[in-house]
């Protein structure tokens, strides 16, 4: 364990860098991918408010994430975030704690009208968008609620208005939508927001993953290199997880995240903690380390460390890079619980 300039680092010396904060379970979509209807229906036990952590207890413990173990980038996810009450306040609070270089949401954007001029005021930066398809008929089946495109495109184009940096999550899953990738990455290529292509992942147990339906990165390059000519270009930082291209000729860029075909376990430096105080070291974690109880029980910062310094240290997770036919089918954490 090395404590030094408050840096921990784990098995595989890995650096803490990066904490994605999960604020609720709850989503207004039912994505096939992520919390399919069939499953996410009416009567799923979603959790109780009183097992959420508080704001009050996630900004105790982002304090403790950045001041005392290195963090320097928060993202808040979900479910959907927005589907948390008064969120606004909570990115306040976090953009108030000395170290914070970077406060970013990831979300499906159906709620950004209404919400982002207060999120950009508190403080948010940055906010990834989720859109799979251009096409109503397509995006409707897939988000599971048959919302249509331009609903997204609003919350695209208030969180532009507000002064918020846009990024586009598009999962591309075989069979589902491999069809929308060129004309996705035309229409934001004219926007100029960057688009990012998602490898269809098997995350939590519920989204029926199979490797014949990943549509790889190496297929993906090549159905829009071949209509508009990309160029490989440099990561911005160490663990940056999308692979970057240029079109040729233009500052425009995309990228494409591939922890299935192009593992990047090596570099990853992000720790999750679930919307009841979960701790989880992978995205693929089958179990979290509890940090909701301690901090009911009146446990001190100095011990919130200890015990988080001790769980990156013993942390050796590399799934990507290891993933065989036993670990697909074991028991994992739904995305839902600890976004993405």
């Amino acid at each position: 364990m090395n404590s030094n300039n408050n840096e921990v680092y784990d098995y595989f010396n890995r650096p803490l860098r990066d904490l994605r904060i999960s604020v609720t379970d709850k989503c207004n979509f039912r994505c096939t991918y992520c919390m399919p209807a069939e499953i996410f229906g009416p009567d799923y036990p979603f959790l109780k408010k009183s097992q959420l952590l508080s704001y009050e207890e996630i900004e105790r413990l982002t304090k403790v994430f950045v001041h005392s173990l290195g963090v320097q980038k928060i993202r808040i996810t979900g479910g959907e975030p927005l589907m948390r009450k008064d969120l606004p306040q909570l990115i306040e609070k976090i953009n108030k704690i000395k170290g914070v270089e970077d406060i970013a949401m990831t979300t499906n954007g159906s709620l950004l009208p209404k919400f982002a001029t207060s999120l950009k005021s508190a403080g948010l930066k940055r906010v990834s968008i989720s859109l799979d398809s251009l096409q109503d008929e397509v995006f409707g089946k897939i988000n599971g609620r048959d919302v249509s495109v331009k609903t997204v495109l609003d919350g695209i184009d208030a969180a532009e208005q507000a002064g918020l940096k846009v990024k586009i999550n598009m999962v591309v899953k075989r069979g589902m939508n491999e069809q929308e990738i060129l004309p996705m990455a035309k229409y934001f290529k004219d926007k100029g927001h960057i688009l990012r292509f998602i490898e269809f992942m098997d995350v939590g147990n519920t989204n029926k993953w199979n490797l014949k339906d990943v549509y790889s990165k190496k297929e993906i390059i090549q159905d829009i290199h071949e209509v508009m000519p990309l160029e490989a270009i440099d990561p911005n930082y160490t663990g940056e997880v999308a692979t970057r291209y240029r079109y040729k000729g233009s500052n425009e860029e995309i990228g494409v995240i591939s922890s299935v075909s192009d593992a990047f376990c090596s570099t990853c430096n992000r720790a999750r903690l679930s919307a009841n105080g979960m701790l989880y070291t992978c995205l693929f974690s089958s179990k979290g380390h509890d940090l909701r109880e301690p901090i009911r029980s009146d446990a001190t910062d100095e011990q919130l460390t200890d015990l988080v310094e001790k769980i990156w240290f013993k942390r050796k997770d590399r799934y990507s890079l290891d993933r065989s036919e036993s670990s697909t089918t074991r028991k994992k954490i739904e995305m839902s619980h600890i976004g993405g």
